[in-house]
């Protein structure tokens, strides 16, 4: 009988050292969900915010020139003025202080003169594990709109 009770307190050791090293593993993986879904959540908002940004954007169009009576006008965009609008929008709506980092990527514009398109960028820096990302997580949003003229 006393070898089976000597056995079971040594069992008891390797059970504690299982025990711990589950633990460690579930905190270790709760922490890497955690930052992924924080960088996640912060890549929505940035989206979010470019797609409020595309259609500002979208809306500041310019009438184009009509050849014959029977034709509608058409919605004309200017990169230049995409840009402009999209760097108004970001700055009333507080943006810069939201996200770390923000700035409007090269490629915000308008490509084909008929549709707004806006690239943002920013860094999110995850929760619990910014120690090992001192320098955040670069992340991008791209958002695209037209603007169509209707009767």
């Amino acid at each position: 009988m006393s070898t089976r009770s000597g056995k079971s307190e040594r069992e008891a050791g390797h059970l504690m050292v299982l025990t711990i090293g589950y633990v460690v593993i579930a905190l270790l993986l709760s922490t890497v969900v955690a930052a992924a879904s924080a960088i996640y959540i912060e890549h929505k908002k940035l989206l979010s915010m470019a797609d409020g940004a595309s259609v500002a954007a979208a809306d500041s169009y310019s009438l184009g020139q009509v050849d014959s009576s029977g034709e509608t006008p058409s919605a004309v965009l200017n990169s230049g003025r995409v840009r402009s609008v999209t760097e108004s929008y970001l700055s009333q709506n507080g943006a810069h202080s939201r996200f770390d980092q923000l700035a409007v990527a090269p490629g915000t514009g308008s490509p084909d003169s008929t549709t707004a398109e806006v690239v943002l960028s920013a860094v999110a820096h995850p929760p619990v594990v910014s120690f090992l990302l001192p320098g955040g997580v670069p992340i991008e949003a791209r958002s695209t709109a037209r603007s169509r003229l209707t009767r």
